[in-house]
């Protein structure tokens, strides 16, 4: 009788969050889906009407968003955010390991050298942003630092640049896909193959085998484009993600430092008996046992960075084309060219990034609590 009473309290106390929940949350999140299943905002007078006369248009616009001749601002802006994400985790997750080691080898004065390495996370994105444009400014800043010493200042445009290395053609990103999904496969094999999970390993196999034909065979069957369009990291973003890294490098370093003193004094110790060096038993003892918070690193900072706003809206202006991402763009289609649709479609693809991202994590980690 107390436990059905209890329940049902549960149940009351819980159902307005739940109601507020979905309608603000998941509700917002079926209209912008179905928003950029229409025409809203392709007609001009119709954009800003009371009343606005909408036609479903299916998938159209993400249709344009990726192989659309105007949109090629999209796919450059995707590009960006990948070579964003992938040198912010390097850069965060370097930094912070290297800073939580040296703190952690009882140094005088710790206190003081974590409050110093932590204080930039204190600041927002716009403080930030604002400080480094400063910094980062042509005539000033870092460029004239070599002039101290007597030597010329740098001309390097750092965000402005418009020079672009490690260039492909958008064409062969289904092979590059391909081969990414053929990576991540070989990887789940292996998983299973240790675990000796005979099913999922012929699975595995036969998926690996079957994306290695499609990608060898040149993705028959599909072409992006009619013409070559070549992408590419953009120099400018350089001065941006080392911002990035200054502001959010101090919270891995305190993740990493909570997980190097939660490791048992002991297994050093064993280690060291048993003829390990100092670097072998980081290498060895200390770096495995900090593979969980990595993990929670790499998918906090990749959230972060896949939904990067207002840093570069503060430090490069939201007209920067060659400093541009999907949310920025997202938030000029919209609110500045009143595409609706087409801003709710970039939105859904930013979604659905961040899910990727987010989904599998929140998975694995449900999956090990049930089990415990």
């Amino acid at each position: 009788m107390k436990g059905s009473r209890d329940r049902l309290t549960a149940v009351l106390m819980l159902t307005p969050s739940l109601i507020l929940v979905g309608i603000f949350v998941y509700g917002f999140i079926a209209r912008t889906f179905y928003t950029s299943l229409t025409n809203w905002g392709s007609d001009p007078a119709q954009a800003l009407a009371r009343n606005p006369v909408l036609r479903f248009v299916g998938f159209s616009n993400y249709r344009e968003l990726f192989t659309g001749f105007i949109d090629v601002r999209f796919r450059q802006d995707l590009v960006n955010t990948f070579f964003f994400t992938l040198f912010f985790l390097l850069g965060c997750l370097l930094i912070g390991l290297t800073l939580a080691i040296l703190l952690d080898q009882d140094i005088r004065g710790e206190g003081v050298f974590r409050t110093i390495f932590l204080f930039p996370m204190s600041l927002s994105f716009i403080v930030t942003g604002t400080v480094w444009r400063w910094l980062l400014q042509p005539r000033g800043g870092v460029n004239v630092l070599p002039t101290l010493v007597g030597a010329e200042p740098l001309e390097f445009r750092w965000l402005t640049s418009r020079n672009q290395v490690w260039q492909f053609n958008w064409q062969d990103l289904p092979v590059y896909t391909g081969a990414l999904v053929a990576v991540v496969l070989a990887w789940l094999l292996l998983s299973a193959w240790r675990q000796r999970r005979r099913g999922r390993v012929v699975a595995a196999l036969v998926s690996l085998l079957f994306i290695l034909g499609w990608t060898v065979g040149g993705t028959p069957g599909i072409e992006l484009l009619p013409y070559p369009e070549t992408h590419g990291f953009n120099l400018a973003f350089i001065g941006i993600i080392a911002a990035a890294v200054w502001q959010m490098s101090g919270y891995t370093m305190a993740l990493y430092l909570a997980g190097l003193r939660g490791i048992p004094v002991e297994l050093r110790e064993a280690a060291q008996v048993d003829g390990a060096s100092g670097l072998q038993v980081y290498r060895y003892v200390v770096l495995p046992l900090l593979q969980p918070i990595t993990l929670s690193a790499m998918i906090i900072l990749g959230h972060i960075s896949l939904k990067i706003f207002d840093l570069i809206f503060a430090m490069a202006g939201a007209d920067n084309a060659t400093t541009d991402v999907p949310a920025l763009l997202m938030y000029l289609t919209t609110f500045r060219g009143n595409q609706f649709a087409k801003g709710a479609a970039i939105a859904v693809v930013l979604l659905l990034m961040v899910a990727a991202v987010i989904v599998p994590y929140l998975w694995s980690s449900l999956k090990s609590e049930v089990r415990r």
